[in-house]
């Protein structure tokens, strides 16, 4: 599946669908973890998650009853870490948060 930069930037474009994927830069999480974690309703998390999904950002595994997201694009999770720093300030170079 090719990934159109402009649907990824479109998926982040919103507080609660770049949380999500911040948190699952950290590592898989299921729904329930994503709720508790983000602060939103379940229907809610699994909108955004449809969202980012359909964008190409998070892909999905089903194990047993659950399933579980990661991130399809680990860049995103990178580039989360580096507008996080520069959100705080911090001086933001590719040699420093993008490697």
């Amino acid at each position: 599946m090719a990934v159109d930069p402009v649907a990824v930037f479109r998926a982040l474009g919103h507080r609660a669908r770049l949380q999500i994927a911040e948190e699952l830069g950290r590592g898989e999480r299921c729904v329930a973890d994503l709720v508790g974690l983000v602060g939103l309703s379940w229907p809610s998390v699994s909108r955004h998650l449809s969202v980012l999904r359909a964008a190409g950002v998070v892909a999905d595994e089903r194990r047993g009853n659950q399933i579980v997201y990661s991130l399809a694009l680990p860049c995103v999770g990178t580039f989360a870490r580096c507008l996080a720093a520069a959100a705080r300030g911090q001086r933001v170079e590719l040699r420093t948060c993008c490697r």
